[in-house]
C-alpha cells in the first residue's frame, strides 16, 4: 500500500511539473512575441508548434538548428504553411537563454 501511495504521489508530481513547464513555456512565448505568429495546435502565420515538434522528432541536431533559426530568422522550411512569409530574427531582442527554453518547450510537445 505504501508503494502505491508513493507511486501515485510521484505520478502527480510529474504531471504537475509537466504542466508547470508548459505554462512557463507559454508565458515566455507570450512575453517574447512568439504568439503573434505561432500557436501550439494550429497554424497562425507560422506553423503550429506541435507540427514543428513532429517534424524534428528524433533529429539529434534539431535543437541547435531551431535555436539558430529563432535567433537569426529564416524562410523556406515551411513555405507550404507560411506562403513564403519569413520568420524575423529574435536575437538580440530575446535573450539567447530564453530562445533555448522556447525551443526546448516546442520540441517537448
Amino acid at each position: 500500500m505504501k508503494n502505491k501511495v508513493l507511486g501515485l504521489g510521484l505520478g502527480l508530481a510529474v504531471v504537475m511539473s509537466g504542466s508547470a513547464v508548459a505554462a512557463e513555456g507559454l508565458d515566455l512565448a507570450k512575453a517574447s512575441g512568439c504568439l503573434a505568429c505561432h500557436a501550439v495546435e494550429k497554424k497562425v502565420v507560422g506553423p503550429a508548434w506541435q507540427d514543428v515538434a513532429a517534424k524534428y522528432k528524433g533529429d539529434a541536431a534539431a535543437r541547435d538548428v531551431l535555436v539558430s533559426k529563432v535567433k537569426a530568422g529564416g524562410k523556406g522550411n515551411w513555405n507550404e504553411v507560411t506562403g513564403g512569409v519569413p520568420m524575423p530574427p529574435y536575437s538580440p531582442r530575446v535573450a539567447d537563454a530564453d530562445i533555448e527554453k522556447l525551443v526546448d518547450f516546442i520540441l517537448a510537445l
